[in-house]
């Protein structure tokens, strides 16, 4: 089962791949229930004006289309999130069995520009772990662009939030490196299998204060993000008020 934590009790104490879990959540939900309801409307319409009634055969129709959608394009949507869970969690576990030898593992950071996957932050330093899941063959060369320019994105906010130098990782759960550890473009590219080993090579950048200073940063910085979107969600929606009530007939 899923482990959800909520920002008041921590901030930073969330399930690795939480919140594309949710998502896979809320996509199967969703699913079922349109499915649901257009199955429940078309059996009470066959039995309420006849199996052969055009209203029935319709609603028949639209059943059919829904499924047709699904399967096309809402299941590969549901399979690829899945599997991009299942790769965060299965990361986030590996970094989790370094906290007892001097790391500290943040899963599913928020920072308002998207999620962090993962951060790491031990004697070694700051690493922000950006997980790809897919399979087959990986050439570093080949890697794109956007996703090179995603884990440096990344690697900034975390810079900002720490004060402290980050190296962004490019970790693949499942697919075979052809140059494992190389880097492109400032982004090491880093097979799951070798990650624990990775960071525990690492020589010593920060003290123990130094880590749980960096971990406090972090935490401030979640908490004032969360703060703001609060804020300005409320924004939004005085205004949205607002609007309505002026054009409200009077």
């Amino acid at each position: 089962m899923l482990r959800m934590v909520s920002l008041e009790s921590d901030p930073i104490a969330r399930a690795p791949g939480q919140y594309t879990r949710s998502i896979v959540q809320r996509l199967r939900m969703r699913t079922l229930l349109t499915l649901g309801v257009l199955a429940v409307v078309t059996t009470v319409m066959g039995r309420r004006f006849g199996w052969h009634d055009p209203r029935f055969l319709g609603a028949e129709v639209a059943l059919l289309a829904a499924i047709f959608v699904i399967s096309r394009y809402v299941l590969p949507l549901v399979e690829r999130h899945d599997r991009g869970a299942a790769g965060e969690e299965q990361v986030g576990g590996l970094l989790d069995g370094l906290t007892g030898r001097g790391w500290h593992a943040i899963h599913d950071v928020s920072l308002g520009r998207g999620n962090v996957d993962h951060i790491a932050i031990g004697p070694g330093g700051v690493f922000t772990v950006e997980t790809k899941s897919h399979a087959g063959p990986v050439r570093v060369a080949r890697v794109h662009g956007a996703v090179l320019g995603q884990a440096q994105a990344q690697r900034r906010a975390i810079e900002r939030a720490t004060g402290a130098h980050v190296e962004p990782l490019l970790v693949y759960s499942r697919a075979w490196v052809d140059r494992p550890l190389s880097r492109r473009k400032g982004v090491r590219v880093v097979p799951a299998r070798m990650l624990s080993s990775y960071l525990e090579r690492q020589p010593q950048r920060l003290e123990p204060e130094e880590v749980e200073q960096a971990r406090a940063r972090i935490a401030r910085a979640v908490l004032e993000t969360a703060a703001h979107e609060r804020s300005s969600w409320r924004s939004r929606a005085a205004r949205r008020r607002q609007l309505a009530e002026h054009a409200a007939p009077r």
